[in-house]
C-alpha cells in the first residue's frame, strides 16, 4: 500500500492565491459558520445527483474515533506533515480524544475526471474544482452554486483547517474510489537548503510520489480509508465523504451540535423534503451523533414550516400567482402564499439564524435548485395570532440573474451588486411585487376588520366566556389532528367558587315504580305517594376554570375553555357558540350569507384524548379538568357558553 504524505505548496514565479484569501472568500456573513456548512455542503450533495429521478442520501456524522483508528490517524496524517506554526495538524490529533465531522452522500456521481488540474477534458472536472481550484464557474445548469467559494467552509470549520475527501466516481468507463487530503491555513516563509522560500498556505496529502501529488486511488485508496474508519462504498455506489478534522463545535456539546445540525437542516433544506409528484423524495437527511441518530424534524408536520410547506404547494399549484415585471416585460418566478391564524412559537437557535422568531411573516426566497436562499421579512401583521408564509421560486429563464445577486454564501439578493441596469431593475422589482401582494392579502391599507387579538379580563357571567377577538382569516375547515406543544400563555385563572347547599341541588319527580329512575344516589325526603318519587339531587352545572385562552391543534389557532362539573352525577355538555358584537353588546347567532361561524372542535379530557362530537356524556365530581376547543369565526369575536343538562339513566 502506497504510505501518502503531505506536500506543501510554494509561491511559484508567476503568483498564487495565499490561503488566507481563500479562507476569507465568503467574507463576514450574518450565517454562523455550522449553517453555512449544512447549506453549501448539501448544495454540493444536489448539483452531484446522479439521476434526477432518484433520491440522493446525505448525511452528517460527528463522531469520535474510536481508540482501535486513532494510532492510525497519527501514524498516517501526521506523516511529514508541517509543523504547527505552518499547520496545526499535530495539535488535534495529539489529542486524547480526536473528534471529526463527516458530510457524506450517496446517489451522487462523485468527484470525477481528471485529478490533474492542467489536463484538457470534454467531461466533467468535479475532482480538480473540488481540490485543487477555487472559483471555477458552475457547470451544472440551473444548479446551486456558482463559483465554488462555499466549498472554503469545510476548512474554516475545521479547527486545524484539514479535510479529508473520499470518493467514488465513474472514470475512464470504471468506477475508480479516490482518497486525498487537503489544508488551508496560512501562508508563510521557510528556510531550505537553497535560502529562504515562500508557501501559500495550501496543502495536499496523498500519493507524493511522482512530480505533482495525487490521490490514493482503487485498492490503496479503499485500504486506507478502512484503517482510518471511514464509511465504506457499497460495490456499486458512488458518491463523496467530506471528513473535518477536530470540528470547531463552538464549546458545545457534540450531541447538542448534532441536534442543531438536524433542525438547521430542517430550516435551511426543507424544500428537498417534500415529495414530489411522482412520490419520489428529493433528499433524505440523516443526522447522527457517536453513531445515535438524532431525528431531523419532518417539516410537512413541524410548526412552522409546515406553513411554508403550505406556501410551496400552493406556489406549485393551481394557485400559483406569477411575479412578473412590465419593464422591461418578464416572468420572474411564482409565488404562493399562506395566511392562517397561528399562536406565536418559541423560538430556536435555528430558527433565529434563518431570521423567524415567535411568528412567520416570510417569504422564503429559491431559485429553480429549489433551496433556501433566504427568509425575506414582510410587514408583521398587527396581531401575532396571525401569520403568513410565501414561497417564492425564480423562472428558469431568470436564474442567472438571481444566482448574480447572491453573496459567496447564497444567502440574499442584492440588487445593488448588479452592474446590468436590466438585472437590477428584476431583482428590485421582485420585492416590489412581494409588497403589492402581502398588501392585498393582509389589508395593511385600512378598510377591515381590525386585527388586534386580545383576551378579555372579565366575564359576562358564569354563563357566558370573556371574548376573543381578532382578524383570524381561516379559510375552509380544518382536520384538527392532536395538539402541539406550542401554546399561548393563559391568563389569570378565576376563582372557582364554592358549592352553595341550596343552590347546588334541585328536587326532581320520578316515577313511583322506579322507571326512569335517575340512578343518582343524593338523599332526600319522599312523598310515599303513587304519583311518584321527589328526590333532592345535585344541580347539573359547570365551573369555568380560568379564562379563554389560544392553543394549536395542526397549526391552527383555536380557543380553549377550561371547565369542570362540581356535581357528581352525569351531564351531558354542549356549545353555545356565537359571534359577539362589542357595539351593543348582543351576539350575533344567524350569519350573513357567506360568512363564517366559530366551530366545536371537540371536548378534550386530562389525558389529551379529544372527543370530536357537538355533544358529550361527562360523569362529574371527580374533580377532572376538562376543554372545550373551538375553531374561531374569521374576523369577529368568539362568544363561548358552555351548556350543561342533567342525564337520566
Amino acid at each position: 500500500m502506497i504510505m501518502p504524505s503531505w506536500f506543501s505548496q510554494p509561491y511559484p514565479p508567476e503568483g498564487a492565491s495565499a490561503a488566507e484569501g481563500i479562507r476569507n472568500q465568503l467574507g463576514k456573513p450574518e450565517l454562523d459558520h455550522l449553517t453555512i456548512l449544512v447549506r453549501e455542503s448539501a448544495q454540493n450533495s444536489w448539483d452531484a445527483r446522479r439521476d434526477p429521478g432518484t433520491t440522493v442520501d446525505y448525511r452528517i456524522d460527528l463522531r469520535t474515533v474510536s481508540a482501535a483508528d486513532a494510532e492510525a490517524w497519527r501514524q498516517h496524517l501526521l506523516r511529514s506533515a508541517p509543523i504547527d506554526a505552518h499547520l496545526p495538524l499535530r495539535k488535534s490529533l495529539q489529542k486524547s480524544v480526536i473528534r471529526v465531522l463527516s458530510i457524506s452522500d450517496r446517489g451522487t456521481t462523485g468527484l470525477g475526471g481528471p485529478t490533474r488540474a492542467d489536463q484538457v477534458v470534454d467531461g466533467p472536472r468535479d475532482f480538480v474544482s473540488f481540490i485543487r481550484n477555487i472559483g471555477e464557474p458552475r457547470d451544472t445548469i440551473l444548479g446551486g452554486g456558482t463559483y465554488g467559494f462555499g466549498k472554503g467552509i469545510l476548512y474554516l470549520v475545521s479547527k486545524p483547517g484539514v479535510i479529508l475527501v473520499h470518493t467514488r466516481c465513474e472514470y475512464q468507463g470504471r468506477l475508480e474510489t479516490r482518497l486525498m487530503g487537503a489544508a488551508l491555513w496560512k501562508s508563510y516563509q521557510a528556510s531550505e537548503n537553497v535560502g529562504q522560500r515562500r508557501y501559500t498556505g495550501r496543502h495536499w496529502w496523498g500519493d507524493n510520489s511522482g512530480e505533482v501529488i495525487e490521490p490514493l486511488v482503487g485498492a490503496n485508496a479503499a485500504a486506507m480509508a478502512r484503517s482510518l474508519g471511514l464509511r465504506p462504498f457499497g460495490e456499486h455506489e458512488t458518491g463523496t465523504t467530506v471528513t473535518l478534522i477536530d470540528p470547531d463545535l463552538e464549546d458545545t456539546e457534540p450531541s447538542e451540535v448534532a441536534d442543531y445540525l438536524a433542525e438547521t437542516i430542517a430550516w435551511q433544506l426543507w424544500p428537498k423534503m417534500i415529495a414530489r409528484s411522482d412520490g419520489v423524495v428529493p433528499m433524505r437527511f440523516t443526522v447522527t451523533c457517536d453513531g445515535v441518530t438524532h431525528p431531523v424534524p419532518d417539516p410537512t408536520e413541524s410548526h412552522p414550516l409546515r406553513l411554508f410547506v403550505a406556501a410551496y404547494r400552493a406556489m406549485a399549484g393551481p394557485d400559483s400567482r406569477e411575479v412578473r415585471s412590465l419593464r422591461p416585460k418578464r416572468l420572474l418566478g411564482c409565488l404562493g402564499l399562506q395566511r392562517k391564524p397561528a399562536v406565536p412559537f418559541e423560538a430556536t437557535r435555528a430558527s433565529e439564524i434563518a431570521g423567524v422568531e415567535r411568528s412567520v411573516h416570510h417569504i422564503c426566497l429559491m431559485r429553480p435548485a429549489e433551496l433556501v436562499v433566504t427568509y425575506w421579512p414582510g410587514p408583521k401583521p398587527a396581531s401575532e395570532f396571525i401569520s403568513y408564509a410565501g414561497v417564492f421560486r425564480a423562472d428558469d429563464g431568470m436564474d442567472d440573474v438571481y444566482a448574480s445577486a447572491e453573496p459567496p454564501t447564497h444567502d440574499s439578493w442584492n440588487y445593488q451588486s448588479l452592474e446590468n441596469r436590466d438585472h437590477r431593475s428584476f431583482v428590485r422589482t421582485t420585492f416590489k411585487r412581494f409588497g403589492e401582494e402581502l398588501e392585498g392579502l393582509l389589508d395593511l391599507q385600512g378598510g377591515g376588520a381590525s386585527e388586534v387579538a386580545q383576551v378579555s379580563l372579565g366575564a359576562a357571567s358564569d354563563k357566558f366566556s370573556p371574548l376573543v377577538g381578532g382578524n383570524w382569516g381561516i379559510g375552509s375547515a380544518t382536520d384538527y389532528g392532536r395538539p402541539g406543544d406550542t401554546k399561548a400563555p393563559v391568563p389569570r385563572r378565576r376563582p372557582v367558587p364554592e358549592p352553595d347547599p341550596e343552590l347546588d341541588y334541585e328536587i326532581v319527580e320520578e316515577p313511583a315504580n322506579g322507571n326512569g329512575s335517575t340512578g343518582f344516589s343524593a338523599g332526600g325526603a319522599t312523598n310515599g305517594g303513587h304519583a311518584g318519587v321527589r328526590r333532592r339531587v345535585p344541580r347539573a352545572r359547570v365551573t369555568y376554570v380560568g379564562e379563554p385562552y389560544l392553543d394549536e391543534y395542526s397549526g391552527n389557532a383555536v380557543l380553549v375553555q377550561e371547565f369542570q362539573l362540581p356535581a357528581p352525577i352525569a351531564q351531558r355538555v354542549s356549545a353555545d357558540l356565537a359571534v359577539a358584537l362589542t357595539t351593543d353588546g348582543g351576539r350575533e347567532i344567524d350569519p350573513p350569507a357567506g360568512a363564517e361561524q366559530p366551530g366545536l372542535v371537540g371536548w378534550e379530557d386530562e389525558a389529551g384524548n379529544l372527543n370530536a362530537v357537538p355533544t358529550f356524556v361527562i360523569e362529574g365530581g371527580d374533580g377532572k379538568l376538562w376543554k372545550a376547543i373551538v375553531k374561531p369565526a374569521a374576523d369577529t369575536m368568539t362568544e363561548i357558553s358552555i351548556d350543561v343538562e342533567r342525564v337520566s339513566l
